[in-house]
This record gives C-alpha cells, sequence and structure tokens, in this order.
C-alpha cells in the first residue's frame, strides 16, 4: 500500500496544478505570441498547411489545434493574409479570433488544453526519473517544485512552444542517458523518438545535438577507464568504444529526424510548393544579405566568410523547398535559420531601467533570482554550497591528482545521470546568456527540471547524513544524541517551513503567476520596475479590463494595449486605440486612458548607448500631468488606468 501513496501524491499534485492553471486561463485574455500560434496550429491540422509561423516546430501548436476540430468555426482561408501574405500569422491571427465571428475566448481556452497536458506530463516525468534517482519519496521533492512553480503554472497554460520545449528536452535526455546505461533496441528506439520529438517542440531542442555528443565523450572516456585499459595501450579498444557509441548516436539522430520528416510532410501536402518557395525565398532575403545563387561559391570550406556560410545556407533552404521530396526539410531548415538570424538580431526590451535590443549577457541570472520563489532559490543555493563543501572536503582530505581522477570516475559510474543534467545546465545557460535575445525567463524553463532534481539529491544527502555517536561514556554518548537529534529536527523543520512558504507563495499570487516576482524583485505589484514582458505584462489582463470598465459605466476609454487580445473584440465602441504621439485623450472627449506597462517602460527606460526612440513615443504629455507610476487604477497587474482630468 505504502508504494502506492507516493504515485497518490503525484496525483493529487497534477490534480491542483492542473485546477490552478485551468483558473489562471479562464480569466486570461490571449497573450502576445498566441495571436500567431493560435491560428498557425490550426492552419496545420485544419488544411495541413504550414504557411504560417515557420520560425517554431508545429507539435505544440498541431496539438494545442486539435480540439478544434470539433467546433465550427470561420477560418479567414480566403484572406489576402492567409492566401498572399508572407508568413501573415498577426493578421491571420486577428482576423480568425476576432473578426470572424468566432467566439474568441472560447477558441483560445480549448486551445490552452494541450499545452496543460503537456505541462501535467512532464510533471509525470518528473518524478518517473527522479523515483530512480532519489527513491519514491524524495522524488516528490522535485516534483512538488515544478508543479507548483509559478513560472511554470504561467507558461504551462499559453499556447507557446517553452513548455513543449522543456518536456521534449528532459523525455529526450532521459532516454538517451537510459540507453547508455542500459544499452538495448527498445531504449535505442525510445531515444531516437523522444529526440525527434523534442525537434518537434522547439528549435532550442537543436542543443541536444552537442550534448548528446559531449556526453557519448564521456561516457565512452569513463567506460574505458572503468575496465583497466591504458591511454596507449589500449588505444584500439578505445577507439573501438568509440565507433560503436558513435553509431549508436547517429541512429538516434537519424530516427529522431525521420520523425520530424513525417511530420513536417503532413503539414505541408497542402502547402502549395510554389507558394512555400516564394515564402523561403522572401524571408531569407533578409539573412545575411540576398541569398548568393552560385553554387560555387557555396562550398563551405575554411576559407568562406560567415556571412557568405549563412547565404550558402539561405540557398541551400531555397533549392530544398522547390523539391517536391525534400520540402519538409526545407521547411525545416527555414525555421532553424530564422532562430538563429532573430537571436543574432536581439528584440527590444526593457531591463532594469534600460532599453535595449543588444540584451545583457546578465538578463538570465538576474531575472531567474528575481522571479523564482525565495525559499526555492533557498533550497538551490543550500544544496549547491553542500555539494561545494563536500568537493572542497575532498581535495583537503587528499589534495593528490590521481585520487581525485579516480573519485570522479567513481562518481560518474554512480551519479551519470545527475553529471549529465549538471552539465545541460551549464550548455543550455552559456548559450542563453551569450543570446541576446532577452524576452523572457521562459526560455530557460529546460533546465528547471533538472534544477529542482540536483536540489532535491543534493539536500537528500544532506538529510540523510548518519548522526556520528561518541561512544567514550554514558554522558558524552547521551549528550551526542541530543545533538544528533536536534540538528536532524532543524533540518527537517527547515525543509517544511520553506516547503510551505514555497505553496503560500504560489497560491497567494494566483491566477497572476506570470507577474510573480519574489521579494527580492519587490513582489508581484512591483516586479514590472525590474523586467516587463513575458515576465509580467504579455497582454492578459484586456478581460480584466474588459470587467473593469463595465462594473466603472465608463462609456469611452482610450487604450494603448500590449499583447494578443483585441480592445475593440471586448470593449465594442467603449475602446478608442491610442498611442503616445496621439496626444492627449481628454482633447477629444475622452477622460480615460489605459496603457500597458511594457509599453510604459518601453516609452520611459532610458535607452542604451545606440538605441533610439521617436519623442513623440514617449508619453511626456502624460508626465506633466500625472505620475506615471501611480496610476488611479490598476487592472489586473499588468494595465495601469488614468482618469484624465
Amino acid at each position: 500500500m505504502s508504494k502506492h501513496i507516493p504515485w497518490f501524491l503525484v496525483g493529487l499534485m497534477i490534480l491542483a496544478s492542473f485546477i490552478l492553471m485551468l483558473n489562471a486561463s479562464s480569466q486570461e485574455s490571449a497573450t502576445m505570441d498566441e495571436l500567431a500560434h493560435i491560428p498557425a496550429g490550426y492552419g496545420y491540422v485544419r488544411y495541413l498547411d504550414f504557411r504560417l509561423n515557420p520560425e517554431h516546430p508545429p507539435l505544440v501548436k498541431a496539438l494545442a489545434a486539435l480540439p478544434l476540430l470539433f467546433q465550427k468555426l470561420n477560418f479567414p482561408s480566403n484572406e489576402s493574409a492567409w492566401q498572399n501574405d508572407v508568413n501573415g500569422q498577426w493578421l491571420v491571427g486577428a482576423q480568425f479570433l476576432y473578426e470572424s465571428g468566432n467566439d474568441a475566448d472560447k477558441i483560445i481556452q480549448w486551445s490552452r488544453l494541450g499545452p496543460m497536458l503537456l505541462t501535467l506530463l512532464l510533471i509525470i516525468f518528473i518524478y518517473i526519473w527522479a523515483k530512480e534517482l532519489i527513491g519514491r519519496w524524495w522524488a516528490l521533492f522535485p516534483t512538488f517544485l515544478f508543479g507548483f512553480s509559478p513560472t511554470v503554472l504561467a507558461h504551462g497554460h499559453y499556447v507557446t512552444t517553452d513548455i513543449g520545449a522543456a518536456l521534449g528536452i528532459f523525455i529526450a535526455s532521459y532516454y538517451f542517458i537510459k540507453f547508455l546505461l542500459e544499452p538495448n533496441r527498445r531504449h535505442l528506439i525510445f531515444s531516437g523518438l523522444t529526440f525527434g520529438i523534442a525537434q518537434l517542440m522547439k528549435f532550442s531542442a537543436v542543443l541536444l545535438i552537442p550534448f548528446f555528443g559531449f556526453l557519448v565523450i564521456v561516457f565512452c572516456l569513463w567506460e574505458f577507464k572503468s575496465k583497466g585499459y591504458g591511454l596507449f595501450t589500449g588505444f584500439g579498444q578505445l577507439l573501438k568504444i568509440f565507433c560503436r557509441y558513435i553509431f549508436y548516436l547517429i541512429i538516434i539522430f537519424i530516427i529522431g529526424y525521420f520523425l520530424v520528416y513525417l511530420v513536417y510532410f503532413l503539414f505541408t501536402v497542402n502547402y502549395p510548393i510554389e507558394k512555400q518557395n516564394a515564402d523561403t525565398a522572401f524571408i531569407l532575403t533578409s539573412f545575411a544579405g540576398h541569398p548568393d545563387r552560385n553554387w560555387e561559391s557555396c562550398r563551405l570550406s575554411s576559407g568562406v566568410s560567415l556571412g557568405r556560410r549563412a547565404r550558402c545556407l539561405a540557398e541551400i533552404n531555397i533549392w530544398l523547398a522547390q523539391n517536391k521530396i525534400l520540402r519538409p526539410i526545407g521547411q525545416y531548415l527555414l525555421g532553424v535559420l530564422m532562430v538563429f538570424q532573430r537571436s543574432a538580431g536581439g528584440n527590444t526590451a526593457y531591463f532594469l531601467g534600460e532599453v535595449s535590443a543588444a540584451g545583457w549577457w546578465y538578463y538570465f541570472p538576474v531575472v531567474f533570482v528575481l522571479k523564482e520563489p525565495l525559499p526555492s532559490l533557498i533550497l538551490i543555493g543550500l544544496a549547491l554550497l553542500l555539494s561545494i563543501w563536500n568537493i572542497c572536503k575532498k581535495i583537503r582530505v587528499n589534495p593528490r591528482l590521481y585520487p581525485l581522477k579516480s573519485a570522479f570516475r567513481d562518481y560518474l559510474g554512480t551519479h551519470f545521470a545527475e553529471f549529465s543534467m549538471l552539465a545541460f545546465i551549464i550548455l543550455y545557460w552559456a548559450y542563453s546568456i551569450n543570446s541576446s535575445l532577452n524576452i523572457g525567463v521562459r526560455h530557460i524553463l529546460p533546465t528547471m527540471p533538472f534544477i529542482y532534481i540536483l536540489t532535491a539529491s543534493g539536500l537528500k544527502k544532506w538529510i540523510s547524513r548518519r548522526a556520528i555517536i561518541i561512544r567514550e561514556g554514558f554522558w558524552e554518548k547521551l549528550w551526542s544524541l541530543i545533538i544528533n537529534f536536534f540538528k536532524n529536527s532543524f533540518k527537517a523543520i527547515l525543509l517544511a517551513v520553506l516547503i510551505i512558504w514555497y505553496l503560500i507563495e504560489t497560491l497567494f499570487v494566483s491566477p497572476h503567476f506570470l507577474s510573480y516576482f519574489n521579494q527580492f524583485g519587490g513582489g508581484t505589484d512591483n516586479g514590472y520596475q525590474y523586467v516587463t514582458d513575458s515576465n509580467y505584462d504579455w497582454g492578459q489582463d484586456l478581460k480584466r479590463l474588459t470587467q473593469w470598465v463595465k462594473e466603472k459605466n465608463i462609456n469611452k476609454i482610450a487604450v494603448d494595449y500590449f499583447g494578443g487580445g483585441n480592445p475593440k473584440y471586448y470593449l465594442k465602441d467603449k475602446a478608442e486605440y491610442w498611442w503616445s504621439a496621439k496626444g492627449n485623450p481628454k482633447e477629444e472627449g475622452i477622460g480615460w486612458l489605459a496603457i500597458s506597462i511594457n509599453t510604459l517602460q518601453g516609452a520611459f527606460g532610458r535607452l542604451h548607448p545606440g538605441q533610439n526612440r521617436n519623442p513623440e513615443d514617449e508619453y511626456q504629455w502624460l508626465k506633466e500631468i500625472k505620475n506615471p507610476y501611480q496610476p488611479d487604477f490598476r487592472i489586473g497587474k499588468s494595465i495601469f488606468v488614468y482618469k484624465l482630468e
């Protein structure tokens, strides 16, 4: 019976997480990216056409759109945005949700069930892997941290690729490491399939290729040394081990990309080849200049410049789009190139009082510290310090190199999965820090399951450490028992307090999970002072603004809104689209102004050197009559409302 209790508790966590996400979703309008992702997914599953949103793989969007197939919906397939525009995702999204006679809220809520399902599935997989590593009871700990994380509960119910990336990378890593430790045909096939699933979730999963390659190298070296071979005397054996596992790795990649090909083939069946070719060529004209049509100059030799290589990749992509058999690969490669292009170009964002498109190398570490619940940070920090302390103790006891190498080899033999998790965290964070695309903590979601499992593993060793009892005499033994009792009690009480604190943080911030900031970040009400965009304001509060306008019986309100909603759809004639350059709405007889916080911070933040902003976009006239940061009313967490005198 006791074996089933942990699974029962996991079930309760899943149910609670689902209820929290569903409750938040029912109160929120479409976020910015959902405006593009929802119609794109519907285009994939309804029309088998991949013309929208090629910069993201299809799996999450297609899963989100499946419930929509059972509804009678009007899709703007006859509109120019669908037929003629190149990747007209935003306009098609606006037409599909708000201008075609559909129930936008119904579409949005049903679409979000798919991402919620992926979130719940990931919670289960976290428990499964953690159970294998640290036991069924301790596995509840990382499962709890992930299932009740405000960041997870926020992005776990949006139609975006972030939670899909976390799931895909996690299960792909799980089955690949399982194959390395227990090589057999079943694990090989599952590793290949989950690798392919990861690639279909988000293009950042491409990082699994170097990550798996690194793990193969480390594992081969460990296996070689564990068998007692010398580096020179056993070189042939080392080469044999490498060749075997490289062969397996190639098979895994082949299986994965065959699955990618099949899915892309399905969703490009009705995408006219002429339009795909024209769309691809147009999109790639801005990729390192116009694609080079000279095939001879496209040899990727060491003497070819990086810009030329980019143009050659673009030309290859265009050629693939023209081929009836290979065009699914061309559509996949197009997405990869678009992601690389956007990552290099950055995205204008507000961070720590500054507006920049160049990005900040310290963006993700700072945002993680500001948005991760404080009890979680304490637990992660404690586990990290304990691990470092244990390493330092081993070095102090025996500082010679060879015993340390031997200890590391023994560690790999018993903790290869934990080592792999740590390696992925370092790789993914290094990639993220080096990227100038700084638009949300959601981009490091794939590392959070690994962080929580490693935290639980470190704390388990600390909590479960055996007491040292002095046996010199009765009183010494009694004193030792008392000290150890209080030590263990302190550890247990500390852990319980932090867990309860963590849960309270989540419940108190509900349903405003997206805007959550911890005490370091000034709390949820003040987090916008540090960073915005998908960390705080993604357009989720438009429905709350609608309700507020009705309650206040306001006849007209000017709205400067950032997000995937449509003020006119919800407020009808009561809403007037507004922006800074239009001046004071009072001059046109409108006594109220609502502004998204993301827009405000973009207007008021100091400019990074080289960053430009039009003076008319800085809401100077609002500063003259109001303190912008002291609105008369606040809608949800992300919309400020001013009563204009």
